[in-house]
């Protein structure tokens, strides 16, 4: 794992780069958070959707309000870069549109946009 900083509107961001995936379960996530927290410093995490589980994307494990629970829980804002057009579930989709429509979880399809979104308050 590699974990570039950048400072936008003076807001530090975590650029997470791995060809790994990074979260399988909750404690995973929680692992990230942590690490995170502590090598930069910042609040904020850029992570590529190829870092998680796919088993996120499917609703029916309760695995993606498990762990946004625990972003939301420790303060931390994410934005997730990928194509998410791939995916056809309605509670999925809804979930998404409304995490975009929020202040702390964004699914984006570019790295700038998430940097835009993790910096706009």
């Amino acid at each position: 794992m590699d974990i570039k900083t950048i400072i936008k509107n003076n807001i530090p961001i975590a650029l997470i780069n791995s060809e790994d995936q990074l979260i399988t379960d909750v404690q995973s996530a929680l692992d990230l958070i942590m690490t995170v927290n502590y090598e930069t410093g910042s609040n904020r995490i850029v992570l590529n959707k190829a870092t998680i589980t796919e088993d996120f994307f499917k609703l029916s494990t309760c695995l993606a309000g498990e762990i946004l629970q625990k972003f939301i829980n420790y303060d931390v804002k994410v934005a997730i870069v990928g194509d998410f057009s791939i995916y056809t579930s309605k509670p999925l989709k809804d979930l998404m549109y409304e995490s975009n429509h929020g202040k702390d979880v964004f699914f984006v399809s570019t790295e700038d946009e998430a940097i835009e979104r993790l910096t706009s308050d």
